[in-house]
């Protein structure tokens, strides 16, 4: 399984992903889950993924050769705004689909498959997509600033409470890591590395590129802290104010 965020704020945009695809006590399979397209000054469109690990690789590898095409057709380097982009990925993952899905099926095997797209064209703002199994997909809002896909349950609390489209990008990042951290503190299937990446809006270039190991001094603080803030908030909550016939049965 896998757990990957992305959100389009006033500011910018955040794009995280896990790395693993298989959790157990014997084997754990690693592969990055984030793709990015970008000519500085003109584009930066990232995409990350969960699900069947060869519908994901050949779905996006369609669209990156595709994008070599010299006939004029519409490609991910020269298509005007998210939109189309979106449209491209999602025919992309239908086409791939196609030729495996029934092959995969015939085994059992689960071909379901899903993408965070997203980023910025020219002037057009920043735009995020969510592409489903289908191909079809629905598009952030101001009111719904974010996406995640995966093993979204553990991660959502922080990310509810925290993030609003003004949230600034340093603490986007911030909630973002902290998001991952609870997942991989209740989920075997998500872990490390991670990979992370902040666009500024505006920027038409990558504003940062973070890959997030073990040995991460900062993700440890985080991991650290924010479970020892936890706990102290725990401990200074008041105690319950008990029914009196209640307290009577606890005592």
């Amino acid at each position: 399984m896998t757990y990957c965020v992305a959100m389009v704020l006033d500011a910018g945009m955040i794009f995280a992903s896990d790395s693993r695809t298989n959790a157990g006590v014997d084997q754990i399979a690693k592969f990055c889950k984030m793709r990015v397209f970008d000519r500085v000054g003109d584009r930066v469109i990232a995409v990350v993924n969960s699900g069947n690990l060869s519908i994901t690789q050949n779905a996006l590898n369609l669209l990156e050769n595709r994008a070599n095409a010299t006939d004029g057709s519409l490609t991910v380097l020269n298509a005007m705004s998210m939109f189309d982009v979106a449209t491209l990925l999602g025919e992309s993952l239908r086409d791939v689909k196609r030729r495996d899905g029934p092959y995969l099926t015939q085994g059992n095997v689960d071909a379901g498959a899903a993408f965070l797209i997203g980023g910025q064209i020219g002037s057009e703002r920043p735009r995020l997509f969510h592409v489903y199994a289908e191909g079809n997909f629905i598009e952030a809002t101001p009111e719904t600033p974010y996406f995640q896909i995966g093993e979204i349950k553990y991660g959502k609390p922080i990310i509810d409470r925290v993030i609003t489209r003004r949230t600034s990008l340093v603490d986007a990042a911030k909630c973002t890591l902290v998001s991952f951290d609870s997942t991989m503190r209740s989920n075997i299937s998500v872990g490390l590395p991670l990979d992370l990446l902040v666009y500024e809006t505006g920027g038409l270039q990558v504003t940062i590129r973070w890959h997030i190991e073990e040995s991460d001094p900062y993700f440890n603080m985080i991991h650290t802290q924010w479970g020892e803030g936890l706990r102290k908030v725990f401990t200074q909550l008041p105690d319950p104010s008990w029914p009196e016939r209640t307290q009577l049965a606890l005592d």
